[in-house]
């Protein structure tokens, strides 16, 4: 006896192969500012950690660098500011990143921040 075939295609292999390139790719697209983001706020609270052994100059000389190396777009380089009380310092800027998606083009507006004791 021979097994019969069922006549079933291909195409919802294809479609699901397709969703999931797309993902990918506009996952990629988002991916890539969040990753500048947490290294940036990462830098910043190193910064933070050692600021009792830096002044406010090569604090933000050496953020600057920072973002200039990620290729941060916008002005984050030239917006950190540190803040420092009698006891806590703080180091924040802002800055916009255009993230592309399917048929627009959204800004998303990032602000790392970072605080601590000196």
């Amino acid at each position: 006896m021979v097994a019969r075939r069922r006549g079933a295609s291909t195409l919802g292999c294809l479609f699901t192969l397709l969703v999931v390139a797309a993902i990918g790719y506009f996952g990629v697209n988002v991916g890539r500012p969040v990753y500048r983001f947490l290294v940036l706020r990462d830098a910043m609270q190193q910064e933070v950690r050692y600021a009792g052994m830096r002044n406010d100059a090569i604090i933000l000389r050496r953020l600057r660098a920072k973002a200039d190396s990620l290729a941060v777009p916008g002005d984050a380089a030239r917006n950190f500011r540190v803040r420092r009380t009698s006891d806590i310092i703080f180091i924040f800027t802002e800055y916009t990143e255009h993230v592309e998606f399917p048929g627009f083009v959204k800004p998303i507006t990032f602000r790392p921040t970072a605080q601590g004791p000196f």
